[in-house]
């Protein structure tokens, strides 16, 4: 599923409606910091993955 440039202006022009022009920028940085930490625990959580095997012969 891939979208398009014609879907991605919908999408910001319903956000722009919906939220406002003094909302958006708020919107996206808390989606950025949102979508960072779960990067963050998906690589931890890799992390503690690792550490919990045994070594290789």
């Amino acid at each position: 599923m891939r979208l398009g440039l014609g879907e991605i202006l919908v999408i910001l022009a319903l956000a722009l409606l919906f939220f406002g022009p003094s909302k958006l920028p708020q919107l996206g940085s808390s989606l950025g910091e949102a979508i960072r930490g779960f990067k963050k625990g998906l690589r931890e959580s890799d992390e503690e993955k690792q550490e919990k095997l045994p070594p290789a012969p």
